[in-house]
């Protein structure tokens, strides 16, 4: 029963995660957008000057609008070039109409939201909890996604994510009220910490203000006592695949590299196994307990 279960939400965790791939490509569009679209008002207002109109579809562009098409001939895709993972080998990873490439990624997002989507349920079975875990992953996924593409951690994902972790966490789900409270605050303002003295040292951004939301959400859904373990975490990830990534890509040591996925990765980690990991911590640092 169990095994079923695990593989019915393996392939569930597929089709979730094909929907993730056109979260990680349209909300930045959505949010850039309207940011262009407030500064135009912005300016309109200040100078008078006239922008042109935003055509019809620049405006409905969303989540669900328009159909899915191919960003290169713009043809819609059929139903059946939609199918996880599947589509992308019969295609051989090429458009069906211009035969453009498609990125790996777009498999590589389903099978990861595949797995982690039976992953959890495997622990928690058919439960609040497991809804719950669900969105928690599924949200770190996209921005970790969206943040390797834009370098942005969108307002709309992290702190919803911190408001329902401190909701579920008020009754106790995961961890107690207080220890979610505190996380949340000591998480932002850790990393707020961080940023304002390596501003004042160097005169640069060391990080963006997604980072902090990011780590409070995390805190909010773990509690305070594993916030340490994910800073230390994310660093040491960061540290060496960055280093990889710059290594063997040739990439400029002086571009920024975003840090949210470190951040989600150590969370995601932290949250399924932070008191394994805070216990042998202790025990390293006192080995006679």
């Amino acid at each position: 029963m169990l095994t079923y279960l695990t593989l019915t939400a393996g392939l569930f965790g597929l089709l979730v995660g094909s929907f993730l791939n056109v979260v990680i490509y349209r909300v930045p569009i959505v949010l850039m957008r309207g940011w262009r679209r407030e500064c135009k008002e912005f300016l309109a207002e200040d100078s008078g000057v006239q922008f042109p109109e935003e055509s019809k579809d620049e405006a409905a562009f969303n989540i669900a609008f328009p159909r899915s098409h191919c960003p290169s001939c713009k043809k819609l895709v059929p139903a059946w070039c939609n199918i996880p993972i599947l589509s992308y080998l019969i295609l051989k990873g090429r458009c069906l109409h211009c035969k453009v490439k498609i990125s790996l990624r777009y498999p590589f997002v389903e099978l990861l939201t595949g797995i982690a989507t039976a992953f959890v349920v495997y622990q928690y079975g058919l439960t609040i909890e497991a809804a719950a875990v669900l969105v928690f992953t599924w949200t770190l996924i996209s921005l970790t996604w969206i943040d390797i593409d834009h370098q942005l951690l969108p307002d709309s994902m992290t702190l919803p994510l911190m408001w329902l972790g401190l909701l579920l966490n008020a009754q106790g789900m995961f961890t107690d009220i207080h220890s979610a409270l505190y996380g949340a605050i000591v998480g932002y303002l850790s990393l707020w910490s961080v940023y304002w003295l390596f501003k004042l040292l160097t005169g640069k951004e060391g990080m963006g203000f997604g980072d902090f939301k990011l780590l409070a959400a995390l805190g909010a859904w773990v509690g305070w006592q594993h916030l340490p373990a994910i800073i230390v975490l994310s660093s040491l990830v960061g540290a060496v695949l960055g280093t990889l990534n710059i290594v063997l890509s040739g990439q400029d040591k002086n571009k920024p590299i975003p840090f949210g996925p470190y951040l989600a990765i150590a969370g995601w980690i932290a949250f399924f196994w932070g008191e394994a990991l805070l216990n042998h911590y202790l025990q390293f640092l006192n080995p006679t307990v």
